[in-house]
């Protein structure tokens, strides 16, 4: 083989291996948007398929223990059990657990995110 000859086939060669280095960080970028856009898509038909009830103020004035709190802000009722440990104010959600804590949830003391947070912990309408 003469000398040009094995220039262009190092250059083939070269060529090949961009174009399969290429491909694979593109589907480095890719495939992380279509795993978010399926776990989405999970997450908001879980979120829809969700059956909401009505309470009345003696049902949810049942669950106002550490281990069992539920709570009303805006006639909305919330189970927010789960959060009661991890809560930074300590035992300050429970002065209200079972009952309506409409006063408390909006005071000067929570955070933006405390907004965002509470639709996790959503579980019906109060009845009126």
């Amino acid at each position: 083989m003469d000398r040009s000859a094995e220039l262009g086939l190092k250059a083939m060669e070269l060529i090949v291996v961009t174009l399969i280095i290429g491909f694979l960080l593109s589907l480095l970028f890719l495939a992380p948007r279509f795993i978010k856009s399926d776990q989405t898509k999970k997450v908001h038909s879980d979120a829809n398929s969700k059956v909401l009830k009505s309470y009345n103020k003696a049902e949810v004035s049942l669950h106002n223990k550490r281990t069992d709190c539920w709570i009303i802000i805006k006639e909305k009722v919330y189970d927010v059990t789960p959060y009661v440990e991890e809560h930074p104010g300590g035992d300050a959600i429970l002065a209200h657990a079972g009952d309506d804590s409409t006063e408390g949830f909006f005071g000067p003391q929570h955070a933006t995110r405390v907004f965002d947070m509470i639709d996790d912990f959503y579980i019906g309408e109060l009845e009126k």
